[in-house]
């Protein structure tokens, strides 16, 4: 199947409930664009670069996110079921700080948890672990016991 060659050039332009189908678009450079409530299926997005995104509530799924990097992210309240983590690594983890839309004064943030998880050959270093939990038992106490 031949594709016909036409380059666009869309500004100021309403083009809400167009449909794509068997279309190529790479290369795509879209800026000041309102994507919400849009549906991707079966795209290839390799190398895509997406920056100061409003991502809230989207869903990703049967997706291969290798390799991906997630920089400056508020991913507060995110769900991540069902993910392949070996290799991957959690770096500068931090509370909302004061200023931050979502900064609570009184750190009342729900709490991180891992549920169901293999967290065989996982290493934690370096990181504030107030409040840390693993079965029930906290880690702060059981460490101090044993020293």
């Amino acid at each position: 199947m031949g594709l016909e060659v036409a380059k666009m050039e869309l500004e100021m332009k309403d083009i809400s409930g167009s449909k794509f189908k068997e279309v190529n678009a790479e290369g795509l450079d879209f800026d000041n664009v309102n994507l919400s409530k849009s549906k991707i299926n079966n795209a290839n997005m390799s190398g895509m670069t997406l920056n100061d995104v409003n991502a809230s509530e989207v869903d990703i799924r049967n997706a291969n996110l290798s390799a991906t990097s997630v920089q400056h992210a508020n991913m507060s309240h995110m769900k991540v079921d069902h993910v392949h983590l070996f290799g991957t690594e959690f770096v500068n983890i931090v509370l909302p700080q004061e200023g931050d839309r979502n900064y609570d004064p009184n750190g009342d943030y729900k709490p991180i948890v891992f549920h169901n998880c293999n967290l065989s050959n996982m290493e934690i270093n370096n990181c504030d672990i107030t409040g840390l939990k693993i079965n029930g038992i906290l880690i702060e106490e059981l460490l101090k016991n044993k020293s």
